[in-house]
Order: C-alpha cells, then sequence, then structure tokens
C-alpha cells in the first residue's frame, strides 16, 4: 500500500451542524476534550469565572455566545487523523455553514431533544443531501425534560427525509436519566453527570431480561427499556453502514454534552464508520482523492485572526495527492504559479506550521491578497472545483464611509470582509464609487459594523435602497444580455467576480421580466450560473 493509501485511510474530516444553541460547540469541545486535544472544556457563553470556548475565536462570538464563522480544528484519535469543522449556526451566517460543508465528506448533526428538529436543521440536512453528504446524529440534552425519544425519531425521520437508525437508547430522561443502552454492541451506558473518566460505567448485557438490568437502573426503567427495544426492532432496520455512507440513513445516538455523557461513544462510532476522503466534483471531471498529483480547493478566507499580526489566511481543503511546503503550484483562476513557505494546521485559532497534507486535510495558506473563495490549487491542470456557491441576499444596503480621514483603511476593510464572504459587495457598472452591500440576515451588518470599527479602524453607515430581490443573470446570446443590462441599469449590480445581477423591487415584478426576457437565464445562487445550469 502506498503512502498516499495509508493516509487517505486515516483522515476523517467532518462538519458539525446545528440549529442554534443545540450544543453545537459544546459538543465540538467535548470531542476534543475526549480525544485529547484540549485538557478543560471552555464554557459556550463566556462570563467572568468561565474560559470562553476554544472554537469561538472571535471578541464578537465571546461576547455573544454564538459561533459566528467556522472554526477548523485537527486532532488524531483512534488511529485516525480527524479535521472537525465548527459551523455557525446562526441563519445569518449560512452562506460560511454551506462552504463549510463543501469541504467535508461527512456531518455531524446535533439535535435539542428539548425543541426536536427546528428550521435551521431542515435546511442543513436539505444542503447536505443534495451533495449526499452522509449525516450522524447526536440527540442533545438527555438530562433535561424534552420529547419523548420515539417522537424525536418519527420527527427526524420526517421534517429530514432521512432514515432512522437508532445505535444507542436513552433510559429516562430529565431527572431521571441513567444512561444509555447501545443497541448494536449490546452493552448499558450509566450516566455520571460532569465526570470524564467513569471507570464503572459501561455493563455488558446481551439479554435484556437479565435481573442486573433492574438492579442498575431499576425496575420501572428497566421494563420501560425492554418495551422500546422491542418497539425500535419492529419499527426501525438495523442500522446499515452502506445507508450511511451513501446519505440515505443517519445513525442516531443519544448523551448530554455539557454532562460528557454519549461523546466518546460518538466519537468511537465515528472513528469507526465515517468516510474517508471522498472524490470532489470539478467543472471539468470528478477529482479522486488517490490521484498522484495535488489539488485543492480554498472554501474560506478569515482576515486578522491573530489581530497583532493583521494576518490574512485562505483555508484550503486537500482533494488529491500530497500537498508539501515549499513546492510550487498553480494558482488556477490567475494562471500564475503560487508557492507557500509556511502552510500550517489549525487547532481553533492555535495553528502550526506542516511540512505535508493529504485529502481530507484543511490547510492554513498565509494570504497577501491572492486568493478568493473558489480557488483552485493545482500542480498545473486547469479545473474549477464546484459546490461553492454565494446565495442571493435577502437584505440591501448602500454602505459609506463614515469617516473620511479613514478612507483607506474602510476600502481595504471592505474590500477584505467581502473577499472572506463576511458579506457580499457589489457595485453598479457605471457608479464605481457606489457600493451595495448584499446579507442574508441582519446580525451580518452588526458584524461587518464591528469588525471594521475593531480590526480596520474604520467605520461604515447603511442607507436604505429600494431593491431587494436578487438573481444572478448569464444568456447564450452576448447582444441579448448586453441589451438586457443597459436597458434595466438602474436595476444591475456587478459581483466581485464580475458577473451581472438583476435587482427586483417585487416577485411579481421579477416574473414579468422573467416573462418578457426569454433569452436571459435569472439564477438564485452564484454557482448556478457557473454551472450553467437550467433555471
Amino acid at each position: 500500500m502506498s503512502e498516499l493509501d495509508t493516509q487517505l485511510r486515516r483522515r476523517l474530516t467532518f462538519a458539525i451542524i446545528s440549529h442554534p444553541d443545540s450544543g453545537k460547540t459544546t459538543i465540538t469541545e467535548k470531542l476534543l476534550l475526549f480525544g485529547g486535544a484540549i485538557h478543560i472544556a471552555g464554557a459556550v457563553k463566556s462570563g467572568k469565572t468561565m474560559k470562553a470556548s476554544v472554537s469561538d475565536f472571535m471578541a464578537m462570538e465571546k461576547e455573544r455566545g454564538i459561533s459566528i464563522s467556522t472554526s477548523v480544528m485537527g486532532f488524531e484519535y483512534g488511529g485516525r487523523k480527524i479535521n472537525i469543522l465548527d459551523t455557525p449556526g446562526h441563519a445569518d451566517f449560512s452562506e460560511d455553514t454551506y462552504r463549510g460543508l463543501s469541504a467535508v465528506d461527512s456531518a455531524l448533526l446535533v439535535i435539542d431533544s428539548v425543541k426536536g428538529v427546528e428550521d435551521r436543521t431542515r435546511k442543513l440536512c436539505e444542503v447536505c443531501r443534495m451533495r449526499h453528504t452522509p449525516i450522524a446524529t447526536f440527540m442533545n440534552k438527555l438530562d433535561r425534560e424534552g420529547k419523548d425519544p420515539m417522537e424525536l425519531l418519527d420527527e427526524t425521520e420526517r421534517e429530514l427525509a432521512i432514515g432512522v437508525r437508532p445505535v444507542t437508547w436513552p433510559i429516562g430522561q430529565g431527572k431521571s436519566f441513567k444512561g444509555v443502552y447501545d443497541l448494536v454492541q449490546k452493552r448499558l451506558l450509566l450516566f455520571f453527570p460532569g465526570e470524564v473518566q467513569r471507570p464503572s460505567d459501561v455493563v455488558t448485557i446481551d439479554d435484556l431480561s437479565n435481573p442486573l438490568l433492574d438492579q442498575k437502573v431499576g425496575s420501572s426503567l428497566a421494563t420501560k427499556l425492554r418495551d422500546d427495544v422491542a418497539l425500535l426492532s419492529g419499527v426501525y432496520p438495523a442500522f446499515d453502514a452502506d445507508e450511511y455512507l451513501s446519505g440515505k440513513a443517519t445513525p442516531v445516538f443519544f448523551g448530554s454534552a455539557i454532562n460528557n455523557f454519549g461523546i466518546r461513544e460518538l466519537l468511537d462510532a465515528m472513528t469507526a464508520l465515517a468516510p474517508a476522503p471522498t472524490a470532489k466534483h470539478s467543472e471539468e471531471r470528478v477529482v479522486q482523492p488517490s490521484e498522484d498529483k495535488f489539488s485543492g480547493f480554498v472554501f474560506k478566507i478569515h482576515a486578522n485572526m491573530n489581530p497583532r499580526h493583521r494576518d490574512r489566511v485562505a483555508f484550503l481543503r486537500v482533494c488529491s495527492g500530497t500537498f508539501e511546503r515549499n513546492k510550487t503550484y498553480y494558482h488556477v483562476r490567475s494562471g500564475k504559479p503560487f508557492r507557500t513557505a509556511n502552510p500550517t494546521a489549525f487547532m481553533a485559532q492555535d495553528s502550526e506550521i506542516v511540512n505535508e497534507a493529504w485529502p481530507g486535510d484543511i490547510v492554513g495558506i498565509h494570504d497577501t491578497g491572492t486568493f478568493k473563495i473558489g480557488d483552485t490549487v493545482t500542480e498545473g491542470e486547469e479545473i474549477n472545483f464546484k459546490g461553492i456557491p454565494s446565495f442571493a441576499p435577502q437584505i440591501f444596503r448602500y454602505i459609506v464611509n463614515a469617516d473620511p480621514l479613514k478612507e483607506k483603511q474602510y476600502h481595504k476593510g471592505l474590500d477584505q470582509l467581502a473577499e472572506e464572504g463576511v458579506v457580499q459587495i457589489f457595485s453598479k457598472p457605471h457608479q464605481p464609487n457606489v457600493r451595495v452591500l448584499g446579507v442574508v440576515g441582519q446580525l451580518q451588518l452588526e458584524v461587518l459594523q464591528y469588525r471594521m470599527e475593531h480590526e480596520y479602524g474604520a467605520k461604515c453607515a447603511y442607507r436604505p435602497i429600494d431593491l431587494n430581490i436578487a438573481h444572478w443573470i448569464t444568456s447564450d446570446e452576448p447582444k441579448a444580455l448586453k441589451e438586457f443590462i443597459d436597458e434595466h441599469s438602474r436595476r444591475i449590480l456587478v459581483d466581485i467576480r464580475g458577473t451581472h445581477i438583476f435587482m427586483s423591487e417585487s416577485e411579481w415584478q421579477f416574473e414579468r421580466i422573467k416573462a418578457n426576457n426569454l433569452a436571459i437565464r435569472f439564477y438564485s445562487t452564484s454557482e448556478m450560473v457557473a454551472d450553467r445550469a437550467a433555471p
């Protein structure tokens, strides 16, 4: 077996996704804790006596107690090199999450057992389903009174359009929570709140009629467990690894992240079951991870990860071959050679220089403005990886410099944050000095102002605009496209890629103009323009 094949088998790269406040960042930290990557788990919401979350490194994240930007963390566990992407749960930062999903091979879905399936959960699973991304599910907060576990399974299957396959099953809930029974390995895992190392928490019980079960959890809960398991076996098929890897079914685990319970078993299962690096689609062909020549793409850019150094880092997913330090590669979009002397691997905001990286790894490249999100790097081949879209914003504002003395800082900050994907910045073809800001949610407007002031020393202000629906446009007829742009110049914007966008005041207006311009194709994402897909 070649070194590449050996390294491929070891890699496991997955994203953690959820609705806000489901416990996603807490689970990330506990995975790191059980994986030996950190020794103290921080609190999600930091306070005077609490350590800030390891994966939430931006000051605003620490103040608000939410994840605003995708964090990348790597560690070794169970013979595998594990790369975790902790993604923002808040809908206002959905683009960052979608881009993160393009860089992984599987996902861990966290569901709050008290609230059940929520809106963001549905949308994230839809993105995974579009890419056939395998999903494992963790039902969190079993130490609280919540929805009935059977109801949670039914709801998950119904709302997320995916088969559910329980791997562990809770014994009690809330104050009566005693632990879980492993349906696959036939063992009882007893719950002791908050402990990381428990010497006697696992009891093998091959036969649920064994009186030992009653001794450990009490007769009432033992009887309910027996009834539940009998019902489960009649309703849900046994877990099948192929169903999971194809994205058709999700293994379901139960536990309490805040109490460290169920996390080790989840990590063991992910290590055993989750896929090694998978093939990635480019516009030209499918790229297999086992190919000898290196290729990768930039899915995230982050400026000022270390505010003292004002650095800018491009996050690159290795898709094939071996990435080597100091080797010269080809930057496809610019057509120019590229070489990096200090590529890094991450533990949230901390990093270390790496000499080589393999498919599935996430490499940080110190960037001076060379890269944009979606850029491909190869050993010379002209390919462009797909699956890194920009979505049509839902809120638009004119953006202006609120401090004329900081003009240079204002433009630098705006350009860098647009390239980073924090917001989308558009220009008007005949008014180059006019900037239009597009965001998915209101919170992005606050984040932009915060980061402009605290990272670039500039202040920006917003002005209303009467256009609020955006579609990227293209056509097979260049003359028709030019005529359309000229005729509707007041409603035309240009994104940072130079692609034209048509703005509408209402759905009715858009549908009318679309019906009268059949030569023009309208798209809700930039990726569809690149694919030239049917509308």
